[in-house]
């Protein structure tokens, strides 16, 4: 899989934009704050519906536009598709694949992988629960559609079941309705549990081969998944909590409070691993979301790294650099010093300018 070209129209600091790329590596250079990390954006919307930083449809249009377009063209198996997003400030996105609407943000998942890497995500490791879960909600429903309709009705039912929990202060005999929502609770939730397991077992038989070739032999890393609540015990548990529940007007029991733990024998690195530990962790991490796409989609990712390299040691910048192998890569950096002094090959230049990006192999604009 490969994209072969994206357009965008009033897409955060771009009026108009029109990028061919190479099926192999692409730099995107240029000074900070010139748009580069926003075309990365454009690209990771465009394949999963949701921005890699969390941020609405309405930050992404043009400041002074109504709505914003994206369209991407792919390419696999000598196949092409055309994807197009359509994101407006007041109303949900449209999308359309090759010209046909689609109702179901579940229909274009999985069309076209991408595995982000940011400088962000160096501290997954350190960082709170809320980014470990992200980062397997996000792989998961590129992967799984079946897990991205049980997450969107459980993130549902948790949003309304504490909003009754709001509403019970004033109307108390609102309890009576509250085992409803409980049931479907554990029924989405439990199927969650069951699939983040399974991940976690596949990432595993990933991660020790690529983080242990990249500390040197020196270290095994283990994930470890730290349920918030068991299938067995989750009815109960909710039941249990009913009335700390209501006291705090929150759902305080069930998979959007799981955690990941990472260890290097048997010290768990988030509290007690060096920063160096940390970053190396991370970036296996990474590198394994890439080879389990591969192993699970039977396809090749698209790498998106934006200005990553910068906070890497040359050690961990060869080891990624040689990674990449066959992926097509979108990088972005500040300058191109860090890929001459790695003699890396680049099959594709573009100087990124104030919202103006450059083609520097043929000088043409874009």
């Amino acid at each position: 899989m490969i994209i072969k070209s994206i357009e965008l129209a009033y897409y955060r600091n771009y009026d108009s934009l029109n990028m061919q790329f190479d099926s192999g590596t692409n730099i995107l250079y240029g000074d900070n704050a010139q748009g580069k990390t926003n075309i990365l954006e454009a690209i990771y919307v465009s394949a999963t519906t949701k921005s890699h930083k969390g941020s609405k449809d309405r930050e992404i249009v043009n400041f002074d536009k109504d709505e914003a377009h994206i369209r991407t063209y792919l390419e696999k198996d000598n196949v092409e598709t055309r994807v197009d997003m359509h994101l407006r400030k007041n109303k949900s996105k449209g999308i359309a694949i090759d010209g046909q609407k689609i109702k179901k943000a579940a229909d274009l998942l999985g069309l076209c992988n991408v595995v982000f890497f940011s400088p962000e995500d160096l501290g997954i490791i350190k960082n709170g629960p809320a980014e470990r879960r992200r980062f397997v909600d996000m792989e998961l429903c590129q992967l799984d559609s079946f897990y991205l309709y049980n997450l969107n009705c459980y993130n549902k039912i948790v949003n309304q079941r504490n909003k009754l929990l709001k509403d019970m202060y004033m109307n108390p005999d609102l309890r009576e309705t509250l085992g409803i929502w409980d049931m479907q609770l554990v029924s989405f939730g439990s199927k969650m549990i069951e699939r983040r397991k399974l991940f976690t077992e596949q990432l595993n038989e990933i991660i020790y081969d690529i983080h242990k070739k990249i500390s040197g032999g020196k270290e095994e890393l283990s994930i470890h998944y730290e349920p918030d609540v068991g299938i067995d015990e989750f009815e109960k548990k909710l039941k249990s909590s009913q009335e700390r529940d209501i006291r705090s007007k929150m759902t305080s029991v069930g998979p959007h409070r799981d955690d990941f733990s990472f260890f290097v024998g048997n010290v768990d690195i988030r509290k007690f691993g060096s920063q160096g530990q940390q970053r190396t962790a991370a970036l296996s991490l990474k590198l394994s979301e890439i080879e389990l796409v591969r192993k699970i989609a039977k396809n090749n990712p698209v790498l998106l790294l934006d200005d990553v390299l910068s906070e890497l040691d040359s050690n961990r910048q060869n080891y990624l650099l040689n990674s990449i192998g066959d992926i097509q890569t979108i990088i972005t950096c500040t300058g191109l010093e860090e890929f001459v002094n790695n003699r890396f090959h680049i099959n594709k230049v573009f100087k990124v300018s104030d919202g103006t990006v450059t083609c520097m192999s043929d000088e043409s604009e874009s």
